[in-house]
């Protein structure tokens, strides 16, 4: 029978997807500000010191498909509680490291399992709030964690980094995400699968899948010192290339595809990964940037630098919350991403315009407030569209493809943003005084200034695409999919 009373719980549950969904999100800039004391503690040099940051990225990124198709076939409690608990013994591991390899491994650790906690994170607040004005205010929540989640890392990454020690912003995951799992199995529902009922993984899809998006990225990166007319970034950008044109084609007539094309073929859920991603690849490349910025030209200490982005995270949490919350249920979709959109890139244009002398007043923090409304306008109508419509048994497929977007442009936003920064900035010091502190700021500021350009290129793009892909109107009654928060706990799943 199917339950038609909302679980009592809800909210609570809600406190705890959040929490984690806090925390991933969080782990990715609270890092940012540590980097530059554990690139001079390991001896990180300044070419590898965004695969601290990348191996993140890139793990997540490229086994979400996979962690999320686990959640959909052996329950979304279960991978949820295990990415929780993976994710702490990752953390201590990174906050251990001795040199620099062992950092990138612990960090690549806490995004595999982090990989399998954030689809099954959308999937279970997707199933667990079905009614229109509920499912709003959930994920209007959910979508201030997501982007503004990024900018409350910089303020304790500051205080960790300052006052304690910057391996404290890996440790601080620790207890974060024990509490977690301790609320995780007392709130959430046990949504397993019969065993003889289990469909088997798509390994060569996440063989496919996986393997593509790694030689991108790491041609992507590469080109900083090799040059982007190199044999070996040239061979892994077309090896990447070939390996997800097969991805497609084996999804297409595996009879259990890890990634359903369905899903992406859907024009809504497409744009809305599209936009999401795009806009991550600027988001991502200015964290980096300005954390540089901020502390290395402005002499900010890691505390003030994380306090200097707190404008950003107000503006994120009254755009997603208080607007975007609000109009998803009155307002065409397209009619809050694409402004949205169209805001981030405006504070992007206002910082091509940074100089080393530019005071934080007049430069940054109009860029912010920008950045952050639009970024809540775009994330939170996004995050909603990724499952809207998807049955309970593929929405661990849809949850990941948003969360993979998100994921993948942040990796290749930072490797490709970072070496278009480094190759401007090497270039510029050609002719010129080297060993002077002023031009060696003036070229690091020009590097940060034409990459800004290009993410600011990248951001109307996605507002272009968002403009003709995206055509969601809301609905009366609008839902997760045909009532799918009551048919998660019917005789489609079943407990051990």
């Amino acid at each position: 029978m199917v339950e038609s009373v909302p679980d009592p719980r809800r909210w609570r549950a809600l406190a705890v997807i959040a929490i984690a969904q806090l925390m991933i999100v969080l782990d990715i800039t609270i890092v940012n500000i540590a980097l530059p004391s554990a690139q001079h503690d390991l001896g990180i040099s300044n070419g590898d010191r965004q695969w601290v940051v990348t191996a993140y990225t890139l793990a997540f990124g490229g086994l979400l498909l996979l962690g999320g198709r686990i959640g959909d076939l052996y329950g979304r409690k279960r991978t949820f509680t295990v990415g929780l608990l993976g994710f702490a013994a990752a953390s201590a591991l990174g906050g251990a490291s001795v040199t620099p390899v062992m950092l990138f491994a612990s960090r690549a650790l806490q995004g595999g399992f982090g990989a399998l906690l954030a689809p099954s994170a959308l999937g279970l607040l997707s199933t667990t709030f079905s009614q229109p004005k509920e499912r709003s205010t959930a994920f209007g929540i959910f979508g201030a964690i997501a982007a503004g989640g990024s900018a409350i890392g910089f303020i304790v990454g500051g205080v960790l980094t300052q006052y304690l020690n910057w391996r404290w912003c890996l440790f601080v995951n620790v207890p974060i995400a024990l509490v977690a799992a301790f609320g995780a199995s007392r709130l959430l529902h046990r949504d397993h699968i019969a065993k003889g009922s289990r469909i088997p993984l798509d390994l060569p899809g996440a063989v496919l899948g996986c393997g593509g998006l790694l030689a991108i990225v790491y041609g992507t990166s590469e080109a900083e010192s090799r040059g982007w007319g190199d044999w070996l970034v040239l061979l892994c950008l077309a090896l990447g290339a070939a390996l997800l044109a097969l991805f497609v084609a084996a999804e297409k007539r595996s009879d259990h595809p890890l990634l359903p094309l369905h899903i992406v073929g859907d024009r809504n859920r497409g744009g809305a990964a599209l936009s999401v991603g795009l806009a991550v690849v600027g988001l991502f490349g200015l964290f980096l940037f300005l954390t540089y910025y901020l502390q290395g030209i402005k002499n900010f200490s890691p505390l003030m630098t994380g306090v200097a982005f707190l404008p950003m995270t107000g503006a994120i949490i009254l755009s997603s919350t208080g607007l975007a919350a609000r109009l998803m249920t009155r307002v065409p979709s397209r009619n809050l991403i694409v402004p949205g959109l169209l805001l981030a890139a405006a504070g992007m244009a206002w910082l091509t315009q940074l100089k080393v002398d530019s005071a934080y007043a007049d430069s940054v923090l109009p860029a912010e407030i920008l950045l952050g409304i639009g970024m809540g306008l775009v994330f939170m109508p996004s995050m909603n569209l990724a499952t809207l419509g998807v049955t309970p048994q593929e929405t661990g497929a849809a949850a990941a493809t948003i969360n993979s977007a998100q994921q993948v442009g942040g990796s290749i936003g930072t490797a490709l943003l970072n070496t278009i920064a480094s190759s401007v900035t090497a270039t510029y010091l050609v002719g010129r005084d080297a060993g002077s502190k002023l031009v060696q700021a003036t070229a690091s500021v020009h590097g940060y200034t034409v990459a800004t350009t290009v993410a600011l290129g990248v951001l109307l793009v996605a507002a272009v695409l968002a403009f003709v892909m995206v055509d969601h109107r809301p609905a009366a009654g609008e839902a997760t999919g045909e009532g799918a928060a009551a048919e998660v706990r019917t005789a489609a799943w079943q407990e051990d």
